[in-house]
């Protein structure tokens, strides 16, 4: 069963073309007879594949593989019955060892051809658990008339279209199995057409549903929710529903009222971090402990250092860095996160060495960034849209007050590469050395971390 129920009618498939890489997206990457790119899903590098034309523009075509001629060794039958179909994953079809050997290759082209800086050295990419890994989630809920049921998952590739699933590969196997009862919950419940998404966080403790309601509860589905969590619960993994009712500063716990907190463990650091369900943290916990310490490492804070934690969200490196016994100053664009990271300082003890701050750094300027203070040492963690206003309105190369030391964390190739090229070509920093972390295996998501040091 699928959400999209309308046929369509392939047009004639393509003579074979050789793949001579894979991008960003997961995609396989030609060259047509007439010069122009192509760009087709499911086809993996060193391949030759026929397609089905989707897009067709001057420079480029976007097609879908519907034959093989020619199969890579690398190639491996997907885990996931759902694959293909569902937006997920979309390199099930792609040995674990060469996913993440092609994300190297894109952080690598990224750097050298976007950005022009090669680091002195490459770093050996992060690895961890391939499946089962996803702590956090944000499944869509979909009520289809037709079809007489309701879809929870993910959507379609490409698709505003909710996949039909019962399992996942890559939620933590207890949440996977829980996707058949949370179909017959919802399609029970009277406002089934008005729960449009079912958000998911995990830890070690407890796991949180919140549901995203658009109308209240009835009397009726309140006994339906409760009896779910009761029947689905149990000691190992205990189960806790939140409702939604509109922004996701409005959820609040549901049913049991009490239960353990969700919380993270830095064991290395001796951090504890508490976190509400919807407030962001790596949906891999197995990586970002990798990640942490790689990125201590590089720091290498020290007692007595200032370091700048921008895009510090909840404190996830803040704490660590404080832990040191550096002095750390946080910032980050939601109030309610900066109030989340001084929580969790006070609860692990490190108020005295820390301090945040609400900012937006996607408009900072010299002068607001001057304002912070000096730092000696920056680590950098932002989101897709990379820090480009923040590493401009670092002070220049041989101007005063720059730190000696930046640590970048990306989770886009090609807003690190933008990033990177500023800090070496105008800011006065050397790219000492770069790396992947496999934050989302069966994806084409290149989480990545960098080092530049002042000249």
């Amino acid at each position: 069963m699928s959400e999209n129920t309308q046929p369509t009618l392939p047009p004639e498939a393509t003579p074979g073309v050789l793949i001579e890489s894979v991008d960003h997206e997961g995609q396989g990457v030609g060259h047509l007879a007439d010069g122009r790119v192509v760009f087709i899903e499911g086809a993996l590098t060193g391949e030759v594949v026929e397609y089905i034309g989707k897009r067709s523009k001057d420079r480029f075509e976007k097609g879908t593989v519907t034959r093989i001629l020619k199969a890579s060794p690398f190639r491996v039958e997907p885990e996931c019955a759902w694959f293909g179909v569902c937006g997920g994953c979309s390199l099930q079809h792609l040995d674990e060892a060469a996913q993440v050997a092609a994300k190297q290759r894109v952080l690598e082209d990224a750097l050298r051809h976007l950005g022009n800086v090669v680091p002195d050295h490459w770093l050996a990419p992060l690895h961890g658990p391939t499946w089962g890994y996803r702590r956090r989630a944000r499944l869509s809920v979909r009520y289809v008339p037709k079809k007489g049921g309701i879809l929870v998952g993910f959507h379609e590739r490409k698709s505003r279209y909710v996949a039909y699933m019962t399992s996942c590969k890559i939620l933590p196997p207890h949440i996977s199995d829980l996707l058949p009862s949370l179909s017959e919950l919802v399609l029970n419940l009277s406002l089934k057409e008005k729960l449009p998404q079912i958000e998911v966080a995990v830890s070690d403790a407890v796991s949180v549903l919140v549901l995203r309601i658009m109308e209240p509860l009835t009397a009726e589905d309140e006994d339906q929710v409760r009896a779910f969590v009761d029947c689905h619960t149990t000691a190992r993994h205990p189960l806790q529903i939140w409702l939604q009712p509109k922004g996701p500063d409005t959820a609040y716990p549901f049913h049991p009222l009490t239960a353990p907190k969700l919380t993270y463990r830095l064991d290395e650091f001796a951090v504890e971090m508490p976190f509400g369900p919807t407030e962001f943290t790596q949906v891999n916990f197995g990586i970002n402990q990798s990640l942490m310490r790689r990125a201590m490492q590089m720091l290498d804070a020290q007692p007595g250092e200032r370091i700048g934690d921008m895009f510090c969200g909840l404190g996830n490196f803040s704490l660590p860095i404080a832990h040191s016994g550096a002095q750390v100053f946080g910032v980050e664009g939601s109030a309610a996160l900066v109030r989340r990271a001084e929580e969790n300082a006070a609860y692990n003890n490190l108020s005295a060495n820390t301090q945040f701050s609400a900012a937006d750094l996607f408009k900072i300027t010299p002068e607001t960034f001057a304002a912070f203070g000096a730092f000696d040492k920056l680590l950098i963690d932002p989101p897709r849209d990379g820090a480009i206003e923040l590493v401009k309105a670092l002070p220049d190369a041989g101007q005063p007050g720059r730190p000696e030391r930046i640590v970048y964390i990306s989770c886009k190739p090609a807003t690190l590469a933008r990033d990177a090229s500023v800090l070496v070509h105008i800011k006065g920093y050397r790219l000492v050395t770069a790396g992947i972390a496999n934050m989302f295996p069966h994806t084409a998501h290149v989480e990545s971390i960098a080092l530049f040091e002042r000249l």
